[in-house]
């Protein structure tokens, strides 16, 4: 079976099936497991240059509040042809992730491809773990989708079991810098898992933009910060955006030195299977509880008192 996959998470689900050799497109920002798809062609590339623009500018340049993104990516539909994939697999989740559903389907439509067009929509933890057995169907490893579900669903026990009675300190995540947004959809979830009490977003909400006074105002006793799309480096070029904020040394996270810098792309923002590492990585981060392989500090780095 030819796969293109247009989400970077599609990508991830593929791979864990065992079904990486089957890709044979992709989105420029699809980069796991990197020895197998840097030989995958790309069929897509971003209307912005994300390396060389600020949180804000790339805010802006996605729709600001709106978090629309129209415009954001580019379909290289005449590659796309060519592929000739009987599958693709896209989102229509958020615009400002990946190439939307709609922008697929016209594309579809004017190159006469033919493939079928599969779009993930998961909110939760349960709907990204669903997704590996919706994926697995459609490609014919329904048994393999199910059993690797299972696996998962038994590491999520396993961090629920290392983090059980212990205190849950009340955690805020912070999924973009500037303007401040917090975490949604499956991420308050994670923390639930990993023994915390997550603030500011709920289970499955796509949120919205926050102020710093309602940072301010949660009191949290740890910060994860997260940004979407950022791996760590990235993150703490602009982490001055948080520490040259009013009252920024009075919360509590800052005091107890319990801000930590997270790999948002690989365990967080993606809605993929990696999200249960997440999970494993914020048992050790907000209890220093070993839930699954060592936590390396590219997966978490603590900032310290400031």
């Amino acid at each position: 079976m030819r796969i293109v996959s247009l989400l970077p998470a599609a990508t991830d689900i593929v791979a864990d099936l065992g079904l990486a050799a089957d890709l044979v497109g992709r989105t420029h920002e699809c980069d796991w497991p990197p020895a197998v798809v840097a030989s995958v062609p790309v069929v897509t590339r971003a209307e912005f240059d994300a390396d060389a623009l600020s949180s804000r500018e790339i805010s802006a340049a996605v729709g600001g509040a709106a978090h629309s993104g129209s415009s954001l990516y580019t379909l290289d539909t005449e590659a796309l042809a060519a592929l000739a994939p009987d599958v693709l697999l896209t989102q229509d989740l958020c615009r400002v992730c990946a190439v939307s559903y709609e922008s697929v389907t016209r594309a579809v439509r004017v190159t006469d491809a033919g493939p079928r067009v599969l779009s993930l929509e998961p909110k939760t933890l349960d709907d990204v773990l669903d997704c590996l057995v919706t994926v697995g169907a459609l490609l014919g490893v329904r048994e393999t989708a199910e059993r690797r579900r299972a696996e998962l669903l038994g590491r999520l026990a396993r961090v629920r079991r290392a983090v059980a009675g212990r205190p849950r300190p009340r955690v805020v995540a912070v999924e973009w810098l500037d303007p401040l947004w917090p975490a949604g959809h499956w991420v308050p979830e994670q923390i639930t898992h990993a023994g915390g009490n997550p603030l500011l977003a709920a289970p499955g909400e796509h949120t919205e933009p926050m102020t710093w006074d309602a940072v301010r105002a949660a009191r949290p006793d740890v910060l994860l910060v997260l940004p979407c799309g950022f791996p760590p480096a990235r993150t703490l070029t602009e982490i001055s955006l948080l520490t040259a904020l009013p009252g920024w040394e009075e919360l509590p996270a800052v005091r107890a030195g319990e801000v930590w810098v997270l790999d948002g792309p690989a365990y967080f923002n993606r809605p993929g299977p990696r999200v249960v590492r997440g999970a494993e990585v914020l048992a050790h981060v907000l209890h220093g509880a070993p839930a699954g392989d060592p936590v390396t500090e590219a997966e978490a780095r603590r900032l310290g008192r400031t």
